[in-house]
């Protein structure tokens, strides 16, 4: 919710409009007086990094009676202030175009008792509402993604991967309730980032009305396979089929007379509430804040409120009350067992999301299972440098491989340890616990085959152990593997099988996708890091520090970063780094150091992409800054190097590992059933198939998210949208918040032409 403010307040600032913040909420729109707040560029420093909401939040019960309303409307008009941006669950939202609605009528009461001026009245006929929604549920209809719900995930998966290892240690099972009283987004989402053995939300109930038995068959196949320890989360607001609660001390009970386990519970509460923002929430805070101030501009008496959602990577802007609808009718759905319409009103991942833990969480009841002649033999393999979320689609393509009947092998050492023979056949338990590791539990490494290892060799590896699949995760790297396997199957039958790779490095440089796992985990690093630089430089007062970011020729992670971090500016290679450019910044840091009070300067960061030049090095620019600055500020150098690629993956890389392995292995089959089909039909048997299983160009692929959908994008597709001299893709859909980084910076605003009329503002 800061970074909302902040981006409100800045935005709204550099666009000449005067922006006030409101404490206490509702309470404080009452209340008035010094609860009504102008602020100016520097009121929400240092915001970006702090939890909760520093402007405050309260349940106002007088804002809900006309008198509370009217009291606000004179308080408002008093400040001379026509727009709100609310930022609230889906209570504060309707209570602002309540407030909207009635504003007329308000305006005219005040006007004839006397309260306010025809002046006044005339001046303010109309209020302008626009909606951010800020709720840890991830709740709100119409939009994928709400405001504080990626931050809360991080808080359970932290406090579940912490009890992970007390109930591994002691073998015993624990029950953790977490929040969501109508929604079961964070209960779902934990238990695939966490690989608890079993969810309840209320949007899908168990299946049957003996639930109680369903979760302890499964619980005790699970201990039969070797696992030491049981996790099971639920939201508050779980129910059965027949609409009664499902609590977690009535778990607890079950699991220890049934099973004999050594149960606890635990109630993460306010908790999920707390620490500071993750870098998702700080972008997505931020662009929306900055849209928010655009719908404010754009809008007119005659449109419908607007609330601003998330929705395909996109910010959009839509109906305010039809949202709030929608999402009433998710818990009517719920309340009339409807549980079909409740999932759908929910956002368009969420249905496969919950598919995709069922299928490599929960052990299978064989329901899953391929006709024999149609079950793979697939070979997984790590591929470039280690990051976060490789060994959760590892490990969720392992499990979904079988739930459906093939023999996964995993390949160590990439591809020269695939020319060497090293293949290990993994289990259920092989791979438990990896949704939480960090780094390659496979091993990886740059090695790209027909460049780097014989091609040869990695063709008859693959039809001696017989592969029939072939599944690649890694970076840029694989991406060339792909290409090079492709141009080799002419040559080499045995490489006509359906081969897919999962993007996953740090830069987020592969083609044919939004997002590489890890690239989440490294930003929240990076951010990580930032704050404590940022710290550093703020006690040691005029201070920049320029900052190394990894990213090679791609500036996705000092873009990306840079807004999360309230960086200065951003070299990045896209751009690239000029003397006049670096001119330009010291002028502007000069006129920001000019602006500060004496004894309280702040500390500023600079973040360069690693391969933005050779020439203008982290110290050159550090020397250019502290020279050219006149003895106005220090200058800095830090290199985060690969603390960049985290440590324990975030959230969010282990949620799309977990569906994009899925849809990697639902890839395999679809273009290796045919062939099998027709061998089964000639009388083949078991393993001994034909060696080509295919040859078409959609059979070896990227498998990517684009938006909100799970996309297949085959090498052929990708390579005239490649830029393979600097290793990404030709069009980058990140690059659009470049500027929000140096506008809200104070760039033109604090210029030394600006500063000294803004020092006398």
């Amino acid at each position: 919710m800061n970074a909302a403010v902040r981006a409100v307040v800045r935005y709204g600032i550099s666009k000449g409009c005067d922006v006030y913040a409101i404490y206490e909420g509702y309470q404080g729109l009452v209340d008035g007086g010094d609860c009504i707040r102008k602020m100016d560029w520097k009121s929400v420093r240092g915001w970006l990094s702090i939890g909760g909401t520093t402007i405050g939040t309260a349940r106002c019960m007088p804002f809900k009676t006309r008198e509370g309303r009217l009291q606000a409307a004179e308080n408002l008009v008093k400040k001379g202030i026509d727009s709100l941006i609310v930022c609230g669950g889906d209570g504060s939202l309707t209570g602002a175009d309540v407030f909207r609605s009635e504003w007329g009528g308000l305006i005219d009461e005040l006007q004839q008792s006397g309260r306010i001026t025809a002046e006044e009245a005339d001046a303010y006929q109309h209020l302008t509402i626009v909606g951010l929604v800020g709720s840890i549920d991830n709740d709100m209809a119409s939009t994928d993604i709400t405001i504080g719900a990626v931050t809360s995930l991080h808080r359970i998966c932290e406090s579940v991967d912490s009890i992970n290892t007390t109930a591994l240690s002691h073998s015993r099972a624990f029950v953790i309730e977490v929040m969501g009283r109508h929604c079961g987004w964070l209960a779902l989402m934990a238990g695939i980032a966490t690989g608890a053995d079993f969810v309840f939300i209320p949007e899908r109930p168990p299946p049957g009305d003996d639930w109680e038995t369903a979760m302890c068959d499964v619980t005790h196949r699970h201990r039969e396979l070797g696992k030491r320890k049981t996790v099971i989360i639920v939201a508050e607001g779980a129910i059965d089929r027949s609409l009664n609660p499902i609590k977690a001390k009535h778990i607890k009970n079950i699991l220890t007379d049934r099973l004999g386990l050594d149960t606890r519970v635990t109630t993460l509460g306010h908790t999920q509430r707390g620490g500071s923002p993750a870098a998702f929430d700080r972008i997505l805070a931020t662009i929306q804040g900055v849209d928010a101030v655009e719908a404010v501009l754009r809008a007119t008496p005659e449109t419908p409120s607007p609330l601003i959602g998330m929705s395909s990577n996109k910010v959009t802007s839509g109906p305010l009350m039809k949202a709030v609808e929608l999402t009433h009718e998710v818990a009517k759905a719920i309340s009339e067992k409807n549980f079909a319409r409740a999932m759908e009103l929910r956002d368009p991942q969420f249905a496969e999301e919950f598919e995709a833990y069922n299928a490599s969480t929960i052990l299978d009841d064989k329901s899953r299972l391929l006709p024999k002649h149609q079950r793979l033999r697939v070979a997984i393999l790590h591929v470039g440098a280690p990051a976060g979320g490789m060994n959760a689609a590892t490990r969720t393509a392992v499990r979904y491989a079988l739930n459906r009947g093939h023999r996964p092998y995993g390949v160590y050492n990439g591809f020269p340890g695939l020319v060497r023979g090293s293949f290990e056949e993994l289990t259920w338990i092989s791979v438990d616990g990896w949704t939480s590791h960090g780094g390659s539990e496979l091993g990886t490494n740059r090695a790209v085959p027909g460049k780097d290892v014989d091609m040869g060799m990695v063709a008859y590896q693959i039809q001696q152990q017989n592969i029939q699949a072939l599944l690649l995760v890694g970076g840029f790297e694989a991406f060339s593997s792909l290409m090079k396997l492709e141009e080799a199957r002419e040559k080499y039958p045995s490489l006509c099988i359906p081969v897919c790779h999962i993007p996953a490095t740090v830069s987020n440089n592969v083609p044919g996708t939004d997002y590489s796992l890890g690239s989440d985990t490294s930003l929240n690093a990076i951010v990580e890091s930032c704050d404590s630089i940022v710290q550093s430089a703020r006690s040691s007062r005029r201070r920049v520090f320029v900052i190394e970011v990894q990213g090679g020729k791609s500036g996705y992670l000092a873009v990306e970063a840079g807004l999360a971090s309230g960086a200065n500016t951003i070299y990045i290679p896209e751009e690239g780094i000029s003397l006049s450019r670096l001119q330009s910044d010291v002028k502007h840091l000069m006129a920001l150091y000019m602006d500060d009070a004496a004894d309280k300067s702040e500390g500023r960061i600079i973040l360069r992409t690693e391969g933005v030049s050779d020439t203008y090095t982290n110290d050159v620019i550090s020397n250019i800054l502290k020279d050219e600055g006149h003895q106005l500020f220090d200058s800095r150098t830090a290199v985060l190097g690969h603390i960049q690629q985290g440590g324990t993956p975030s959230p969010m890389d282990r949620i799309r590992a977990t569906r994009l392995a899925m849809r990697a292995i639902q890839f395999m089959e679809m273009h290796s059933s045919e062939a099998l089909n027709t061998a089964y039909e000639q009388g083949y048997e078991g393993p001994l198939i034909p060696v080509e299983l295919t040859k078409t160009k959609d059979s070896i692929a990227v498998v990517g998210i684009s938006g909100v959908d799970v996309i297949y994008s085959s090498v052929q597709d990708l390579i005239p949208k490649t830029d393979m001299k600097n290793r990404k893709p030709r069009g980058a859909w990140w690059y659009e918040h470049r500027p929000l980084v140096d506008l809200l910076s104070g760039r033109g605003l604090f210029t030394p032409q600006a500063q000294q009329s803004h020092s006398q503002q």
